[in-house]
């Protein structure tokens, strides 16, 4: 069921370097400045995953300069959770921060469990096949919630 585009969405999950980016950066691709995007983690102990990047490049999306921040990261630096219309969580921990963060605020918080594909795959060729499976994972969510792209895909 597709709906409206909010005006801006949080994505999160676990730390900030392969799912939340992922969608992110898919996000403000499919849609362009229609809707401010953002994405932070639970943790930020890592850099954005090079497996993330290179599967994204080849749908034409670029997020090799995201920098990751976790939500106290975010709170510090002043930015706040109730100026997000909707937050989407990408895994079982960032969705229970997101709800305890936002039990005073009416806001939405939706759960899309997308695969995490870290760990997976013995060979770069099977690594690269599982993370471009939560790659695609992320685009159906994304057509399905809001609808097909309004900007250019590159597929």
């Amino acid at each position: 069921m597709s709906g409206p585009l909010p005006s801006s969405v949080l994505f999160c999950c676990d730390h900030n370097s392969v799912r939340s980016p992922m969608a992110e950066g898919i996000m403000r691709k499919f849609y362009g400045s229609e809707t401010f995007v953002q994405s932070v983690g639970v943790r930020n102990d890592r850099e954005v995953d090079g497996f993330s990047v290179a599967v994204c490049d080849e749908i034409g999306v670029e997020i090799d300069r995201h920098q990751t921040r976790s939500f106290d990261e975010m709170e510090d630096w002043g930015d706040d959770l109730s100026g997000f219309d909707l937050i989407i969580a990408m895994s079982p921990a960032s969705l229970r921060r997101a709800q305890e963060l936002t039990r005073y605020y009416h806001l939405d918080v939706e759960y899309w469990p997308v695969l995490d594909p870290t760990g997976l795959g013995e060979t770069r060729e099977a690594k690269l096949a599982a993370y471009r499976q939560t790659r695609d994972q992320i685009v159906e969510r994304l057509t399905s919630r809001f609808g097909p792209p309004t900007q250019g895909r590159e597929t």
